[in-house]
């Protein structure tokens, strides 16, 4: 296997190129990524001098570059997952999360078609992308694979544009193509901008922890090692064509995550329990903030085997003393301009 990872050095790329590096068949591994503010060589450094790997910064709307890569490395199969990820940016800047993701993945997607010619169904696209796209959820229920889909923020829709650009591939050109939306992550190597790192890093510096609104929206929490081998999986096993969620079965409500976060900070540095719970601060809510997701992932359990490894406790856990151990990394990322 000669595999492409575009957004290989963000935060779930970064952690999938890790795992995928453990596997004796792949013969090569391209990361493609441009380097923005959410991706870090940093993350990389325990794999970097792997000899199966390879690095190319380039930004997927380059048409030009993106073919180039796909020819010069005569890529076997693809796991894309570089995007535009957040929803606050989307949403001040909705432009340019259309041009990365929706025409960044039409990029790809021809530049794949043109390499792949004659053989499209020897070789795999998969498409990693969001249960965001589904739009929002009462206090039950479930998304499945059958969802309509019905986006709420700028990001959303992009998001829920390129799945059905690949859907297309597939159908118009027999492209042999995967997609799956995966619940929130957390874990280590993610940008503090997102809940969990953004929590934790106020916490450690002392300042005010910010939460939208009543606090009361809820979301099921994935940890990342346990999504890199799920997406994993489904390259090599999921049926063509097909999608697939996946999710953590872990709903919480952000307040009570927020809660759980200051508990265990306080438990790590000694502190007297609540001390933390002291700073957080409620903020005015963001638009467009849906209410609640929660991932129906029985179609993977039961065509593909898998399921989560890790509670959310356990992996909180091991995601706050991750933070806690490096700090010399948050300052390193944090130092690069949006």
């Amino acid at each position: 296997m000669k595999l492409l990872v575009t957004g290989g050095s963000g935060f779930i790329g970064s952690n999938l190129v890790r795992h995928i590096l453990e596997k004796e068949n792949v013969e090569l591994l391209v990361n493609l990524d441009a380097l923005t503010y959410a991706g870090h060589p940093e993350n990389l450094v325990p794999v970097d001098r792997d000899p199966r790997y390879r690095f190319e910064r380039v930004d997927i709307r380059d048409r030009d570059c993106v073919s180039r890569v796909i020819k010069e490395y005569d890529i076997s199969d693809v796991m894309h997952l570089a995007a535009e990820s957040h929803v606050d940016r989307s949403i001040n800047d909705p432009g340019a999360f259309v041009h990365t993701n929706v025409t960044g993945t039409f990029h790809l997607l021809e530049a794949c078609r043109a390499h792949w010619q004659g053989h499209l169904a020897e070789h795999r696209f998969h498409h990693i992308s969001t249960d965001e796209v589904y739009g929002t959820l009462g206090e039950t229920g479930f998304f499945t694979e059958e969802t309509p889909y019905a986006p709420n923020s700028p990001y959303s829709a992009s998001k829920a544009s390129s799945d059905m650009m690949v859907r297309a591939y597939h159908h118009t050109y027999g492209m042999n193509t995967v997609i799956t939306n995966c619940s929130n992550n957390y874990g280590p190597y993610q940008f503090p901008e997102k809940l969990i790192p953004v929590v934790i890093q106020s916490l450690l510096n002392g300042k005010p922890v910010p939460v939208y609104g009543d606090g009361k929206n809820v979301r099921d929490w994935l940890y990342v090692e346990d999504h890199a081998q799920a997406l994993w999986l489904v390259l090599n096993t999921g049926c063509s064509g097909e999608t697939y969620n996946i999710g953590g079965h872990n709903e919480w409500a952000n307040i009570d995550i927020v809660k759980l976060i200051c508990d265990l900070v306080d438990e790590f540095k000694g502190a007297p329990q609540g001390t933390s719970r002291k700073l957080i601060e409620f903020v005015k809510d963001r638009p467009g903030h849906d209410r609640r997701y929660a991932i129906d992932a029985g179609k993977i359990q039961r065509k593909l085997g898998w399921t989560p490894q890790h509670s959310f406790e356990a992996g909180i856990s091991k995601t706050v003393r991750w933070y806690l151990e490096h700090q010399d990394w948050v300052r390193a990322v944090t130092a690069k301009k949006a």
